[in-house]
């Protein structure tokens, strides 16, 4: 699923299209990413101006002329990119935003997307009531042991993957910055220590910050030495030592750590 960095990466696409109009709009408007979307409204954006966009989290907001926002959430396996003047939509592009030189395609093969509008000038509620963005400065070490405190119950792996608490934080993340605060990802959130919440706090923002630079910008990977490199591997080991990890489920997410950085006791 494609989580902070991915996001801004495909957002970035769509760039190319910024003040130019929409001359044509393709939409699948009975498949599920549009479910409870004002299709009416979609088709609106006929004769618009794509002005900017951002993204926050795990989504995306794309700003237009006659007060129109447009947001997208990518699902599992959602994507944006851009096509020619003469794209032919394909069965899973289920939104195609048609310019004079370019195609604007956004395609979801599984569908667990999401396509919503909004018109007026006020904020949509969907976009507002996103949590505090990991990289800012309003995202602080008592915003975070605060969230977690309220979800002291919880494994702190399937905490982090509250996105209320941690916008944009996804599973490989999650892996790599439990890995490099040394912290088990069962040991439950009420558990750690001050020092503990500080590490998790600098390491988490570490990561996205870095996933944004490397991946967000060009699609390109993190530094060999990142444990996101062997997660993915039947019988990877620790970047640090050959040690081999060990996998589990996890807030039902498939979970790698290293059983020597990250023991289960403190």
């Amino acid at each position: 699923m494609p989580e902070l960095a991915e996001v801004e990466y495909y957002r970035r696409q769509w760039d190319v299209g910024v003040h130019e109009r929409i001359t044509k709009v393709h939409l699948h408007g009975k498949k599920r990413v549009f479910r409870d979307t004002d299709l009416a409204l979609v088709q609106r954006l006929r004769g618009e101006r794509l002005e900017n966009s951002e993204a926050a989290g795990k989504q995306m907001l794309f700003r237009f002329s006659g007060s129109l926002s447009m947001g997208i959430h990518l699902g599992m396996s959602g994507r944006l990119h851009v096509g020619n003047s003469s794209y032919a939509p394909q069965k899973h592009d289920h939104l195609v935003l048609f310019q004079k030189q370019r195609a604007l395609v956004f395609t979801d093969p599984r569908q667990f997307g999401r396509v919503l509008i909004h018109h007026g000038a006020d904020t949509p509620a969907w976009w507002s009531e996103i949590g505090t963005p990991v990289t800012g400065r309003k995202f602080t070490v008592k915003i975070m042991s605060d969230f977690l405190k309220r979800h002291g119950r919880l494994p702190i792996k399937a905490s982090l993957l509250l996105q209320k608490g941690f916008p944009g934080i996804g599973n490989w993340m999650a892996d790599e910055i439990l890995w490099r605060a040394r912290i088990a990802p069962k040991r439950l959130c009420s558990s750690l220590s001050a020092n503990e919440t500080q590490s998790l706090w600098r390491e988490l923002r570490f990561v996205a910050r870095e996933a944004m630079a490397k991946i967000g910008k060009d699609f390109g990977d993190p530094p060999r030495d990142w444990l996101f490199h062997e997660r993915w591997k039947s019988g990877g080991i620790c970047p640090k030592h050959n040690t081999t990890l060990k996998r589990e489920t996890v807030g039902g997410r498939t979970t790698a750590w290293c059983p020597k950085c990250q023991p289960s006791h403190r």
